[in-house]
Order: structure tokens, then C-alpha cells, then sequence
């Protein structure tokens, strides 16, 4: 598989990238490059390995949720700079 220049400009177009000629010319040779360097890995023997999507093994590390008691609302609102009836109070963002 290789880039176009069309590919390039088509890519561009949809990024609404301006590209001068020049750079169209260049981006075409760079992302040829990469692909051909990429194509390296067809030639690795990956007999016999085992399909992966990650790494490392994944462990889900969080713990059970447990109910437990909360503050006491008097103890919560200690730190309110305004609260009423055991709610915070804050400025009205809608008019």
C-alpha cells in the first residue's frame, strides 16, 4: 500500500487543512515512509503468538461498594459559607 498525493489532498480536505504544493509533495513522501517502515513487521515469524489487545493482564483493581454512615449534617455544613434548612446555599446562576 502506498499514499497518493491524492490521498494527501483528500485527507487535507476533510482536516480543512490549506496545503501548498510543496508540502502535499512532502507529507506524500513522509507517509510513505512510515508505511514502508511499518511493513518491517510482516517480516517478523509471529508464529505461535497468542493475539493480544493489551500488554499487560487487566485486573480490575476497585474495591466493593460498602454502605456506611455519613457526617452528620450539623459536622457538614461546619465548612458551608452559607447553608439554610441542611443545604448548601450558593449564588443563583439563572435569572
Amino acid at each position: 500500500m502506498s499514499i497518493t498525493k491524492t490521498n494527501v489532498e483528500h485527507v487535507a480536505k476533510l482536516a480543512r487543512l490549506d496545503l501548498s504544493d510543496n508540502e502535499k509533495e512532502l507529507f506524500t513522501e513522509q507517509l510513505n515512509a512510515i508505511l514502508k517502515y511499518a511493513e518491517q513487521l510482516n517480516e517478523l515469524n509471529t508464529e505461535g503468538v497468542i493475539p493480544t489487545s493489551h500488554a499487560m493482564p487487566l485486573v480490575n483493581v476497585m474495591r466493593e461498594d460498602v454502605t456506611k454512615p455519613s457526617l452528620p449534617i450539623e459536622k457538614v455544613m461546619m465548612n458551608a459559607p452559607d447553608h439554610e434548612d441542611g443545604q448548601f446555599k450558593v449564588p443563583a446562576v439563572l435569572e
